[in-house]
């Protein structure tokens, strides 16, 4: 970015230190912070055994081989996870599990500390908010019947977001790490827990780059800028059987970000070019967190604990939509032909007609290259504000107690919800001249959606976990009770009412899972339970079901774990929703039935290390996904699914895919490579020539030295062969991942 904002990162980074420099300095060797039991579901990689159904944990001793702040990388090695490449930042990803929609990461259950954190994930699910990655300090991921504790999404699983947790000495760390493209990122903490109990932790994240596209004429960067501060306090006196904390977390961000993605031929040509008719397309987002725990804790047998929490959500996406190619309109009454329809008329050579004005292929890239002027108000930005909130508070108990020659571990919990999407945007119209953008009608606030959604829920969830001989069986259920509306309205800030809509669900999800311990290395996991997602406010619109079943066999004798599990989702119906993300030619949030659908699959997962010298250890892990996604009827033209056939593939599941990773360490040098593949995948169902992604293998390089126990230098090299690949075509057309990029950096540890 420009030299001011540069310079605005160094005095954040000196200021930072220089409020660090007056703690005292003290080394320590134990990395690890304890979080509380409320704010994990797995907790270590060890706890992983006990678990009936698949599940993963990355810790920071993996965390820090890479240093990653991107989650599509982080997330990459766990099996069944699926990633639609956007930004190539991760900032706001698209992730699917077990072959669910990846779109925004709205099929999944996203959370942070184990409480909700999409900005409205019932009435609006798709993640436009992402947690900032490069401050957690470890991820979890549970799949199977274990998933029923996490809902609402139940049908592929939930990720878990743990941030840093507050140590019981004092301690802290300040990580610099500087890169190419201008990037920069500073992760700093200062935390404590003093004789009485009382606790603290401060945090500060912020990471900037000025992004690896250019944009045609333009001095204009596509870079980031986020900023993220968070402040822990806790009370928990020794001896007490009460504990308290309290959590206030902020996160700023702006990103010149765009949806217009490239015709095939221009990707071609350079991957890495963006349009002109994208320069001004920025996203600004504030987010505000507050989380108040209480636990009451008499004995090592029983325990309850109360969680009320808020998240607060703003953010402003404006971006080029369309062009009116008859140029008859204006902002308050525009005739869109969406950049998709551009792109693949481009791309197939054809026409696009509106009204009795037809441009041909040509002349359609012509205004993509801006090499063509546009008609006065032709072309469509539009101002996509929307404010969230997402409340509520949640009760647990957990309860340990033998009858007979069997233990229980009783989990009981209910959760009250509610969440909210408040739309108030707006659609300007310019011109395209010389290739740049000339304003000629801001538009009227409202004119492109002025509506507000909202749902009301009550969650509630049992599980035992049973051990008897060789046996785990963890029998349990979820119940969901949800209540959304949308009401829209006329007219600009005022609100007149114009129309509303309403949906009520209700469901109850049984689910089991079992081990059966053959050895003391080896086991049998099974499962079986019914998955859910919540539907939307759509009139007539069916909740997404399916009946999920796995099976496999899970290995660890202390220096090699293996896990293979086979799993099936048997979809009563599969629900589209309709965002502006999908680059589907439907109204916002409008959704469809899919009706039946199959996804079956295999994971697979072997991590093993070796002593290969003296002083010298060699580790290795591969993270195997095979997934077959699938239709299972035709379904007449739709706006989001296309044309659909029974047999064709659900889009952006890749059928293949696997992660190997390689380290060396020695004294105090550690060295890692990953090795990545993703199959090609169809981005819609019809898949058709230019509704393909290419396969991609990419190789990441990365190396730490340990100056002492305090100081740590490291290096990494993303995308080492510097391949260039089409790896997502949504919303309008094709985008890259990201270009070979090297980066530096030193962690202080005191």
């Amino acid at each position: 970015m420009n030299k001011q904002f540069r310079l605005s990162f160094i005095m954040r980074v000196i200021s930072g230190a220089f409020a660090l420099s007056i703690v005292p300095c003290v080394a320590f060797a134990d990395p690890a912070s304890e979080p509380l039991e409320e704010v994990i579901t797995i907790g270590s990689r060890d706890a992983i055994d006990s678990i009936t159904g698949s599940a993963h944990y990355i810790g920071e001793d993996t965390l820090d081989k890479f240093e990653y702040s991107d989650i599509q990388r982080i997330s990459r090695e766990v099996p069944g996870v699926s990633i639609q490449i956007e930004d190539g930042y991760g900032l706001r990803p698209n992730i699917s599990i077990r072959g669910v929609a990846t779109e925004r990461s709205g099929r999944i259950t996203l959370l942070e500390d184990n409480i909700l954190i999409a900005p409205a994930p019932y009435s609006a699910p798709s993640a436009y908010y992402f947690p900032t990655a490069g401050r957690m300090q470890a991820f979890e991921v549970i799949k199977g019947p274990s998933a029923i504790t996490q809902g609402p999404y139940t049908i592929g699983g939930a990720l878990n977001m743990v941030s840093t947790a507050i140590p019981k000495d004092p301690r802290g760390k300040v990580l610099l790490e500087l890169g190419e493209d201008s990037t920069a990122r500073l992760h700093a903490t200062y935390a404590d827990t003093l004789d009485s109990g009382l606790g603290y932790l401060l945090e500060v994240h912020q990471w900037q780059s000025d992004g690896f596209q250019t944009i045609d004429r333009s001095t204009t960067d596509t870079g980031l800028d986020v900023t993220d501060y968070t402040l822990k306090l806790a009370y928990a006196p020794e001896g007490s059987a009460h504990s308290v904390s309290l959590k206030l977390q902020k996160a700023d961000q702006q990103s010149n970000q765009s949806y217009l993605g490239l015709t095939d031929a221009d990707f071609r040509d350079q991957a890495y070019r963006r349009y002109s008719l994208s320069e001004l397309d920025n996203i600004e987002t504030k987010h505000e967190q507050v989380i108040v725990r209480y636990r009451y804790k008499p004995s090592d047998s029983f325990s309850l604990s109360a969680t009320a929490y808020n998240n607060d959500h703003q953010r402003d996406w404006f971006r080029t939509e369309g062009i009116d190619l008859d140029g008859s309109s204006n902002a308050q009454s525009f005739s869109r032909t969406s950049w998709s329809n551009v792109v693949q008329a481009v791309n197939l050579g054809k026409s696009l007609s509106s009204g009795d004005v037809t441009f041909d292929a040509s002349q359609l890239n012509a205004i993509l290259d801006g090499t063509l002027d546009t008609a006065q108000g032709s072309i469509q930005l539009r101002s996509n504000a929307r404010e969230y909130y997402s409340r509520g508070i949640q009760f647990k108990l957990d309860w340990s107690t033998e009858i007979g020659s069997a233990s229980h571990q009783i989990q009981a919990g209910i959760r009250y919800h509610e969440d909210q999407e408040d739309r108030l945007q707006r659609n300007s119209t310019y011109q395209q001249v010389a290739g740049r953008l000339q304003l000629n009608d801001i538009g009227e606030l409202g004119n492109a959606g002025n509506r507000i959604q909202e749902a009301q829920a009550v969650a509630v969830h049992v599980q035992d976990h049973i051990e008897f001989g060789n046996w785990v069986l963890t029998p349990g259920f979820r119940y969901e009770d949800i209540d959304q509306s949308r009401t829209r309205f006329r007219g600009g800030a005022d609100r007149t009412f114009r129309d509303g809509r309403e949906n009520e669900t209700s469901v109850f999800l049984p689910g089991l899972g079992a081990i059966y311990k053959v050895s003391d290395s080896l086991s049998l996991v099974a499962g079986v339970h019914k998955g859910f997602t919540a539907p939307s406010n759509s009139p007539g619109v069916r909740e997404e079901e399916a009946i999920n079943s796995e099976f496999g066999l899970r290995f660890n004798n202390g220096r090699t774990r293996a896990e293979v599990i086979a799993f099936s989702s048997d979809y009563e119906n599969l629900l589209g929703e309709c965002t502006s993300s999908s680059g589907s030619n439907c109204e916002i949030g409008d959704a469809f039935n899919g009706d039946a659908a199959t996804v079956r699959g295999v994971e697979a997962l072997l991590s093993s290390s070796v002593e290969v010298a003296d002083n010298m250890l060699l580790s290795a892990q591969l993270s195997f996904t095979y997934i077959d996604g699938e239709f299972d009827t035709d379904i007449a033209d739709t706006a989001f699914f296309g044309d659909v056939s029974a047999g064709d593939p659900i889009p952006y599941i890749p059928e293949t895919q696997f992660q190997f990773s390689v380290g060396l360490e020695q004294g105090a040098w550690q060295a890692n490579v990953n090795v990545s593949y993703v199959d090609e995948v169809c981005t819609r169902a019809s898949c058709g020539q230019f509704d393909r992604t290419d396969d991609a293998l990419t190789v990441d390089l990365a190396s730490n030295y340990l100056v002492n126990d305090s100081l740590k230098l490291f290096a990494r090299v993303e995308n080492v062969t510097d391949q260039r690949d089409i790896l997502g075509r949504q919303p309008y057309g094709a985008r890259p991942n990201k270009g070979r990029s090297a980066s530096v950096g030193v962690e202080l540890n005191f």
